[in-house]
Formats: structure tokens, sequence, C-alpha cells
């Protein structure tokens, strides 16, 4: 058996892995990345870059379809080809990951170990059986893996992940997507638009990571007037059938319907990938879900040399906070024990549906756990229903919801559904991380017409409820018309 002793192991090669070693890097040169899968990142291999090809095809089918609204009536037919459709989705998705691999190949060989690590004790990892490695610190950044119901294995090769879509070769006639979370709601929707019958359920009645009992509203009704929606189905029998899935299931009028697919794609959440690391050998505290707990700002567990990053943590499972919680944690390690606090970013997310899905600082369901005593926030709001720039472009669905505080009239977050959500987000969420009042961010410049002029409209409607600003004015005139 091989012997190593190294100032910092990584454990993981994906985003926050590679953040990790880098960052350690700086600081020792003694620093080894253990990976026993593909490099290439979720991101680039089954994650946010493929879907996003995906969505991009179905988006030019839509746009087609939008057209006769705008007084174009394209001739003929729409073909979709899914050979082709497919075709350019792993193309792409290849040269992202070649993207990837280019930078892995520049790491030293020396420095990387292929093998699936474990623990032995808090310094100790066990690689395959074939390499032993005594560690000073230790980075677990292992990531996360779809997760599902495991009686859903009886459905053999017609039960799917994510990551299987994206190996198609063609596209199937029908599929039954469980769980309208971001994964589900956004392939779901893409291949309806691509001419896959699909019909989406979940339980609960949860719509995509929104806590807002109003945007998810909002949201839940939208979806459900372009494709086959229910966020709390009742499932009556799921089994195989030949090379088909049979569903019984009662609709929306409350009759036993029978959907009969050719795959079922379970989007019902992810677990993070600690449970094969024998992390039970570690005197670490773990959580209720068995990840161990980390300092927020420092990403250091219980075990004060031990750090933990990425989807595996458990906190944020998005690729830019993977890459930030990769360098704090890499630079910790590196430098122990001088541990310092790292940046953490206002949170951002968004669901690349359409329309789109974003939150941004505190959620709802946050400020209400949070201030539910005092009542200490309040609510604008907007509808892009009615929103100049929005029905010019015919995008016109939507609605956002800003909180801010009472007394200090300081921007909380926000919850929205809307066109080019991803955008508005990113505005907001510049101004929540500069901690900016509401009457600070309608100071800020707006031009006209834009969809952003629907963002000062939430926020002139907040500050008025904050008792900071002026009653709102229907129809006001500097937004144009429409506003």
């Amino acid at each position: 058996m091989n012997e190593r002793n190294v100032n910092v192991a990584i454990i993981g090669g994906g985003t926050a892995g590679l953040g990790a070693y880098r960052a350690a890097k700086a600081h020792t040169d003694n620093v080894v990345m253990i990976e026993g899968g593909p490099y290439g990142t979720t991101c680039a291999r089954v994650g946010c870059m493929p879907s996003k090809l995906l969505i991009a095809a179905a988006e030019s089918v839509h746009h087609i379809e939008k057209a006769p609204g705008f007084g174009v009536h394209p001739q003929g037919d729409v073909l979709i080809n899914g050979k082709e459709v497919m075709a350019r989705i792993k193309s792409e998705r290849d040269r992202f990951v070649g993207f990837v691999l280019e930078g892995v190949d520049e790491i030293p060989a020396e420095d990387k170990i292929s093998g699936y690590a474990k623990f032995i004790d808090n310094n100790t990892l066990l690689v395959d059986g074939h390499t032993k490695i005594t560690a000073e610190r230790i980075v677990i950044a292992t990531g996360s893996r779809p997760a599902y119901p495991a009686v859903w294995n009886e459905l053999g090769d017609r039960l799917i992940i994510n990551d299987d879509v994206f190996d198609w070769d063609d596209l199937p006639r029908s599929v039954a997507v469980f769980g309208p979370g971001v994964i589900g709601l956004e392939l779901g929707q893409a291949l309806h638009r691509l001419g896959v019958e699909i019909k989406v359920f979940g339980l609960g009645g949860q719509v995509g990571p929104l806590t807002d009992p109003e945007v998810m509203a909002y949201a839940n009704t939208a979806f459900q007037e372009e494709f086959y929606l229910d966020a709390d189905v009742k499932v009556d029998s799921m089994k195989r059938v030949g090379d088909n899935v049979e569903i019984v299931f009662v609709n929306h009028q409350g009759e036993q319907e029978t959907f009969v697919v050719d795959y079922v794609l379970a989007a019902t959440g992810r677990r993070a990938n600690v449970d094969k690391l024998d992390i039970d050998k570690t005197s670490m505290t773990l959580d209720e879900r068995g990840v161990p707990t980390a300092d927020h700002y420092t990403l250091q567990t219980s075990v004060e040399h031990i750090f933990v990053a990425g989807d595996a943590s458990n906190q944020m499972p998005l690729l830019h906070e993977a890459a930030d919680q990769g360098r704090i944690a890499g630079d910790n390690a590196g430098r122990f024990p001088d541990i310092r606090a790292g940046l953490r970013r206002s949170a951002i997310s968004a669901v690349f549906s359409d329309p789109q899905i974003a939150m941004v600082g505190e959620s709802f369901k946050q400020l209400s756990q949070r201030l539910t005593d005092c009542n200490c926030f309040v609510t604008g709001t907007v509808s892009f229903e009615s929103q100049g720039r929005s029905r010019v472009m015919l995008r016109n669905k939507g609605l956002l919801n800003v909180y801010g505080e009472q007394g200090t009239g300081r921007f909380l977050g926000a919850e929205m559904m809307g066109p080019n959500a991803e955008h508005l987000a990113h505005l907001l969420a510049w101004a929540h991380q500069n901690k900016m009042t509401v009457s600070e961010m309608l100071d800020m410049p707006f031009y006209h017409p834009v969809i952003e002029e629907g963002v000062r409209t939430a926020l002139r409607d907040l500050n008025a409820k904050l008792h900071i600003g002026p009653e709102m004015i229907k129809h006001c005139l500097d937004c144009g018309p429409g506003c």
C-alpha cells in the first residue's frame, strides 16, 4: 500500500474541490486532491450548462409559437428533430466539460489521487485500499447526488435522473417528472415545449424554491396554464409495464387517471455525498441529515482542522456558492491555524423556467421566522401583467415581492416570478449586499422603457408601506405608460 503524508487533502475534484485546491496551494505545495469519479464538475456535465442548452432549444420553439401574437405567422408546421436537439446539447456540453478538464490537466499528476476516500480517523484517509493518506488538514468537497425513494428502483432503466437526460440520443415520447423544484420545473417545461408529453407531480404543494405564499400561488397557476402540474398529487400506483411505466393518479377533477410514460424523471431533491466517507470514524458533529456542521464564514467543522465546502456542506447547493466555499475552506486549510472569515455574499438563486423564478437575500419564510414576534418587515409588490416593457414583448406574466425592515427602511430580500428575473435578482442582490435602504435604491437611475421599472414600482410600494415615502400614485407619469 502507498502511504502519503500531506499538509492538506482535498476530497473531491468538482467546483468546490478545485477551488479549495487552488486556495490551499497558495500557502503550501504539499496538497493532494482525491477524486473517484470523472472530473468536469456537476454544473458542466449534468447540471446548469446542459440544462440551459435544453432550455435554449425549447425557447426557440416557444418564440415561433408566440409569433402570431405580434402579427407574424410562420408558414407550415414546426419540425422538432429530437436527434439534432440532443446532438447539439451533448456537443456543447462536452465543450464546457473540456474547459474544466483543461484546468485539471494543469494540476501536477502527483497532486491528484484517483479513488474514493474513507476516513480511518480525524487525520487519516484510505483511498480505495491502495493509498493511505495522513493529512494535517482535510477539506470535504464531495458534492451531492439525486435522492429519491428506494422503491422507485423497481422501475429499472425507466427511472432516470437529470444526469441521464443529457445522454439521450433522441427525445422520448412522454415523461412523468416527480418534483416541481428547480430541476423538475426547468426540465419539465423544456421537454414540454420540445413536444414531449409531460406531467409534473409533487407532494406538499411546494413549487420551485419559493416560500412566499403569494408568489408561489402565482407560479403554480402560471405553470398549470402551460402544462400539467399537480404539486400535491395523490398517486395510487406506479409500476413498470414492459418498456413503459404506468402511473395511476387522482387528477385535478378528483378522478382517477392513468398516464403511461417512457420514463419517470426523479427530481425530488439531492443529498450530500458524505454517507460513504465512514464519517462516523471521526469526531465531527453531524446534523440531523448526517452532514458535518460547519461555521458559515470559515467552513470549519467541529474538528478544527477539517473543513467542508460546496454541496457537501448542504448550505446552498449552487455553483457560485460552491466556488466561494471552496476558496474559503481551501484558504483556511492552507493557512491553518490562522483561520479567517471569508466573504459570504448575499443569497441569490434562479430557476430558468419561463417566466423565471428568483430569490434574493432573506426569503419570506426566513423573515417570518426571524421577525415573527415584532411585525418588523413589510412587503412591496408589483405585477408584471400590466408592466409596459413586459407587455411590449408579450412576456407580461409575473409577480415581484420585495421585503423591507420597519424603522430602518433597509431592503431585506425578494421573491419573484417574472420576465428576466435572473437580471432583476442581480440588481437586488447587489443592493442587499451593500445593505442599502429602499430609499437609497429608489435614488438609483432607472431607464425607460425597461423591465427594471417594475422593480421601482415594487420599491415605491414598499417605501410607502414603511411610511418613509409617499403613497403610490396610480399611472405614475415618470414611469411612462403601462407602469
